[in-house]
C-alpha cells in the first residue's frame, strides 16, 4: 500500500513537522512489517534541505526553475489577497487558494494507492487543484492542522463563527459584505466537497467538533488521530548535558520556557505570558526563575519582564531544541487558539510539564496538577498560578514523569501509525467494495 502525503514545506511550521513526523512514523511501520510505503511530495523547501535529502521525501520545485515557478504561485496568491486583506497584520492569516500546483500526473501521486494531505496553501494547491486530485478516485485522507478547509479562507476563525452556517462579512476583509471573497471561496469548496470522497482526520477531539459543526463539512467521514512524535529523540536528557548543548549556566534558578515558530504572532499568547510573569514576581516574591524564550522574531515585552532573560532565538536542530526542554522546569504555551501544539507534545515527551490555556486541543494533552496545568483562556492570573504550581510542586520529579508517561501513551509513533495504517485499509477495502 503506497501513501503519498502532500504539504507545502517539509520542516517549516508546525503542521510540516506533524506531517513529516508520521512519513518517518509510516515509513519505520513499513520497514518492519511491509505493509506501508510512505511518500512525501513537497511544494517547497530551503536548500538547506534538498542538499541533506530524506528518505521518501519529494520536491516538486526541484530545480531553479521549478522553485522560480512555486515562489511566482506564492506571490500570485499574496497580490490576490493583497486588494482584500483588511491590513497587513492579516495577510498570511488568509488563503484564498486560487493559484497552484498541477499535480494530477506526478509519479508520486499516479503511484499513490492513497493520497494523504496535510497543510496545501501558499500556491502549492488550489482549490481547483484539489478537484483534479479527487477526480483520480484514490482514496483520500486529509489532516486539518488548522480551521482553513471548512472557513471561506481564514486558517483561524478568531471567535468568528460564520463558518457555522455560511462564510461573508469576513472580520479578515477590508470590505467584508455579502458577497465578499469569503463568500465566493466558501461557494468553491461546497462545490469541491459536493463532489469529492474526503475523509478527514484531525489531532484534537476539538478542532473535529468544529469541523462537524460548520456547514461544508458537517456530513464528512472523520477520525481523530493525535500527532506523532520519536520518543527515541525527544526524551529527557541531563540538565548538565542540556546546559553545555545550550551554553547555558549550571544553576539552581529554576528555568520558564517559551517557544513558538513566531514569537510575535499575537494568536500565541506572549503577551499574557509576559502579565503572568509581572503578577508571579509581586505574589511570589521568593521565586526567581530564569525565562528562557525561542523562536523567530523578538517580543518588545522581553525588555519588560522582571527576570532576567535568554533568548535563544530560532532553534533549526531537534538536539538543540530537546535541549531547551530538558533545561527548563516547565514550558508555558499561552496560545488563544490552537489544534494539538507540537510544543506541547515535545515537551511532555522530554518530561517536561506544560502549563496552558484551556483552549482548542490543548485540554486534551495537559491532565490538570498531573502532568501540568490549565488555565481559563486570557486569564494572566491562572497562569501565574500554573507557574508556581510547578516551581512549588514538592514531588517535581513525578510531575516529569507523568509528562512522559503521558507522551509514551498518546503520540508514541508506533501507537499513530498503527492507527493510519488501519483507516488507510479501511478507505481502500471500502473502494474495493464500491
Amino acid at each position: 500500500m503506497r501513501v503519498t502525503h502532500l504539504s507545502t514545506y517539509h520542516l517549516f511550521g508546525g503542521a510540516a513537522v506533524a506531517a513529516s513526523r508520521l512519513h518517518r512514523a509510516l515509513a519505520k511501520a513499513g520497514q518492519f512489517s511491509g505493509s506501508v510505503e510512505s511518500m512525501m511530495l513537497v511544494g517547497t523547501s530551503n536548500r538547506q534541505e534538498t542538499h541533506r535529502p530524506e528518505p521518501g521525501v519529494l520536491y516538486l520545485a526541484n530545480n531553479f526553475l521549478a522553485e522560480q515557478t512555486a515562489f511566482g504561485r506564492f506571490v500570485a496568491e499574496r497580490l490576490y489577497f493583497l486588494p482584500h486583506e483588511r491590513d497587513k497584520s492579516v495577510r498570511f492569516q488568509f488563503s484564498p487558494a486560487k493559484f497552484g500546483a498541477n499535480l494530477s500526473f506526478h509519479p508520486a501521486i499516479q503511484q499513490a494507492d492513497v493520497l494523504h494531505l496535510h497543510w496545501i496553501n501558499f500556491g502549492f494547491l488550489s482549490i481547483n487543484g484539489l478537484q483534479s486530485l479527487a477526480e483520480l478516485g484514490k482514496p483520500m485522507v486529509w489532516t486539518l492542522h488548522d480551521q482553513w478547509a471548512f472557513t471561506g479562507g481564514c486558517h483561524y476563525a478568531r471567535g468568528c463563527d460564520h463558518f457555522l452556517s455560511h462564510c461573508r462579512h469576513c472580520p479578515y476583509l477590508k470590505k467584508p459584505g455579502e458577497h465578499d471573497l469569503a463568500s465566493i471561496i466558501f461557494e468553491h469548496k461546497k462545490r469541491l466537497f459536493g463532489n469529492a470522497n474526503i475523509h478527514f482526520t484531525s489531532p484534537s477531539h476539538w478542532l473535529a467538533e468544529e469541523a462537524r459543526q460548520s456547514a461544508l463539512l458537517h456530513d464528512a467521514s472523520f477520525t481523530v488521530i493525535p500527532y506523532a512524535i520519536d520518543q527515541a529523540i525527544f526524551c529527557p536528557v541531563s540538565r548538565v548535558d542540556a546546559n553545555t548543548r545550550l551554553d547555558l549556566a549550571d544553576s539552581s534558578r529554576p528555568r520558564l520556557l517559551f517557544g513558538s515558530a513566531n514569537v510575535t504572532d499575537t494568536r500565541k499568547g506572549f503577551k499574557y505570558f509576559a502579565e503572568a510573569l509581572t503578577l508571579l514576581h509581586q505574589q511570589h516574591p521568593d521565586l526567581t526563575p530564569e525565562i528562557l524564550v525561542f523562536g523567530k522574531g523578538r517580543s518588545y515585552l522581553l525588555n519588560e519582564l522582571p527576570y532576567p532573560v535568554r533568548h535563544l532565538g530560532l532553534l533549526t536542530t531537534e538536539d538543540d531544541i530537546v535541549a531547551a526542554y530538558n533545561a527548563a522546569d516547565a514550558m508555558i504555551v499561552p496560545s488563544l487558539e490552537d489544534n494539538l501544539p507540537n510544543t506541547v507534545i515535545e515537551a511532555m515527551a522530554c518530561g517536561t510539564p506544560v502549563v496552558g490555556f484551556r483552549t482548542g486541543g490543548i485540554p486534551e494533552m495537559i491532565d490538570h496538577q498531573q502532568n501540568g496545568y490549565l488555565a481559563d483562556v486570557g486569564s494572566a492570573q491562572q497562569l501565574a498560578d500554573g507557574m508556581a504550581f510547578v516551581l512549588t510542586h514538592l514531588d517535581p520529579e513525578t510531575l516529569r514523569q507523568n509528562a512522559r508517561q503521558s507522551a509514551e501513551t498518546r503520540f508514541s509513533e508506533e501507537v499513530v501509525a498503527k492507527q493510519h495504517i488501519d483507516l488507510y485499509r479501511q478507505l481502500m477495502s471500502e473502494r474495493v467494495k464500491e
